[in-house]
């Protein structure tokens, strides 16, 4: 396989930690062997939660570990300055304004505490300019869904309950993240996404969302979910746990080398040193058919 373009998008809502550079290795890895150029997409809609600090823990841990792009913000200076997803703004409303037009959203004042407890939203008539309102998406979950795979067997697959009449822009008026992933992979021309199994429904999400978006080539990129680095039994990293962020680990005087021999531990993957050594039998296994490890 051959592609020409994956992505690393993290988001600057923290310090990076172990799951996200196992993550990044095998999309580096993964780009080497189909010969993709790797963009580095920051994601900062999330005003609220995004810092200086966190923006620059992606250049230096990424320096620090070797793990490259070629395409993107140099560091953090030049991602404010012209890669800030503020600058596609345009991009998103386009998107929402053809959902608008056709019909597809309507606006939803449910607070998150009701959504939470699973009461059912009863919004329909409520105007979709009225101010603290989200748009969400009129969702039907027989329609079916394909998703193209590393290993080249194509999944049929319908959307999830969980992403029954999902956000596509928020109360702040911001673009969702379902949204502004499809829009930016479909802006930088993505043909190969890798991400964690916890973001498989949010694949569905975007292939159900990108069906609506005529002009979007999103249905069209392979997609490979990699199992999780995990901290316990069914528990992701997160990271607001500090122990296992890179910054931590640089901070006790840990090496690039100590820190892939760590996530191969945790993993159960053979010793490693470097990105390429932790996510060859990831991939090796990708490819003989089999999404997860």
């Amino acid at each position: 396989m051959n592609f020409s373009r994956t992505r690393i998008a993290p988001t600057p809502s923290g310090y990076l930690h172990l799951g996200n550079i196992f993550s990044f290795a095998v999309t580096a890895a993964l780009a080497e062997r189909t010969g993709a150029k790797i963009l580095l997409r920051i994601d900062d809609l999330d005003r609220q939660r995004v810092t200086p600090d966190y923006i620059r823990d992606i250049f230096d841990t990424l320096h620090f570990l070797g793990i490259p792009w070629q395409e993107g913000p140099a560091n953090a200076e030049d991602f404010t300055q012209h890669y800030s997803q503020l600058r596609r703004m345009p991009l998103y409303e386009s998107a929402l304004e053809q959902l608008r037009n056709s019909g597809q959203v309507f606006a939803c004042a449910c607070s998150r505490s009701r959504l939470a407890s699973a009461q059912p939203c009863n919004c329909r008539n409520i105007p979709l300019d009225q101010p603290g309102v989200s748009w969400r998406l009129r969702t039907d979950h027989s329609i079916p869904l394909t998703v193209q795979t590393l290993s080249g067997i194509p999944v049929q697959t319908t959307l999830p309950l969980s992403m029954k009449e999902f956000v596509v822009r928020k109360k702040d008026g911001f673009p969702a993240y379902q949204l502004s992933s499809v829009a930016d992979d479909d802006h930088y021309h993505t043909d190969l996404i890798v991400r964690g199994q916890d973001l498989r429904d949010s694949t569905l999400a975007q292939l159900y969302l990108a069906r609506l978006l005529p002009r979007s080539s999103f249905p069209q990129n392979v997609f490979y979910h990699h199992t999780l680095l995990t901290d316990g039994p069914g528990r992701k990293l997160s990271k607001s746990a500090g122990d296992t962020s890179i910054l931590y680990l640089r901070n006790e005087g840990r090496k690039p080398e100590d820190i892939y021999a760590l996530i191969a531990g945790r993993m159960g993957l053979p010793a490693a040193s470097h990105y390429r050594e932790l996510a060859a039998p990831v991939i090796e296994h990708a490819l003989s058919g089999n999404e997860q490890m």
